[in-house]
């Protein structure tokens, strides 16, 4: 067999095969991309290598026939459209806020920390007072010494350093400091004793209520009551009177007697040894004002005269 007829037997098989496929399809794309067809190529070896170098008139190309593909026809692998599940979002639970450490306490502080609660009794039962809170208003109560026979306590109650009630733990501070008072009270006295209560230079504002003084009253133990002997109010106004004479029903008759009005500190300097009484600096000066001012109101009335009586006619 020579190599014209190999030639030809083998382009006839060539020609009897199926074309081999010119594009790979893609799986999961929605459109269809353009096909190109490929040039039939002659594979004949009569020609020579002049003629194989020479372009045939099948590989001739026309540039401007072919269909090139737009930017449409461009697959972007970076896009999301194939996703069909959404990318697990991370929960709220999940994420977890950073938690601030416990901090610790060392011997000192933790001792620290146990003077701020006193723990005391009152009435067979245990309370416990928050000692930080009422830190500001411990003068308004005091030791004022002894009188008689040396063994009877004075106590001095100074209103003034009260706190004002307009303030926002007015309620939790008077809690605390009616504790304060009353176990300070009981730990002041052994025999009998009488009360020394400053009621000048004190605001409306700073002024107990009734049902603090009325829950005092009541917690005081029966002891104590007894062993009061005289509750002296040193410049009481016109609202401590009318709380006493209000109470007055409510309250018994011995301990009525007991209460006594002082209207200057020369007054209470006569009843009772002021050697170890502490009187507030603004109490000081509301008694030097109003001895002041009752000079000037006698000099007044002195110098108008007395008032002349009318005489009627006969």
């Amino acid at each position: 067999m020579d190599l014209a007829s190999h030639s030809k037997m083998s382009s006839e098989e060539a020609e009897g095969r199926p074309a081999p496929p010119n594009s790979l399809p893609l799986q999961g794309v929605a459109s269809q991309r353009k096909k190109l067809s490929a040039p039939r190529i002659s594979l004949s070896l009569d020609q020579s290598e002049d003629d194989a170098l020479d372009t045939p008139d099948d590989l001739e190309i026309n540039v401007d026939d072919l269909d090139t593909p737009d930017d449409t026809d461009y697959l972007d692998y970076t896009d999301n459209e194939l996703d069909w599940e959404e990318p697990p979002k991370a929960s709220r639970s999940a994420v977890k806020e950073p938690c601030e450490p416990i901090p610790t306490c060392s011997a000192e502080e933790e001792r620290q920390d146990a003077k701020l609660w006193r723990a005391v009794i009152i009435g067979e039962q245990e309370h416990r007072i928050n000692m930080k809170i009422i830190e500001p208003y411990q003068r308004v109560i005091s030791h004022g010494g002894y009188y008689g026979n040396g063994v009877n306590a004075i106590i001095v109650f100074a209103a003034c350093f009260l706190p004002d009630s307009d303030s926002e733990d007015y309620h939790e501070v008077m809690e605390n400091l009616f504790l304060y008072v009353i176990s300070t009270l009981e730990l002041m006295v052994a025999e009998d004793y009488m009360i020394v209560y400053l009621n000048g230079a004190t605001p409306h504002r700073r002024m107990p209520g009734l049902g603090w003084l009325k829950k005092c009253y009541q917690m005081i133990d029966r002891r104590l009551r007894k062993n009061l002997k005289s509750f002296i109010i040193v410049h009481p106004s016109w609202f401590i009177r009318t709380i006493l004479a209000i109470t007055k029903p409510f309250i018994s008759t011995k301990f009525s007697s007991k209460i006594k009005y002082v209207n200057s500190l020369a007054e209470l300097q006569e009843l009772i040894p002021m050697e170890y009484v502490h009187i507030p600096e603004c109490i000081i000066s509301l008694d030097d004002e109003l001895k002041e001012a009752a000079v000037n109101s006698t000099v007044s009335s002195f110098l108008q005269g007395p008032e002349p009586t009318s005489v009627r006619p006969e």
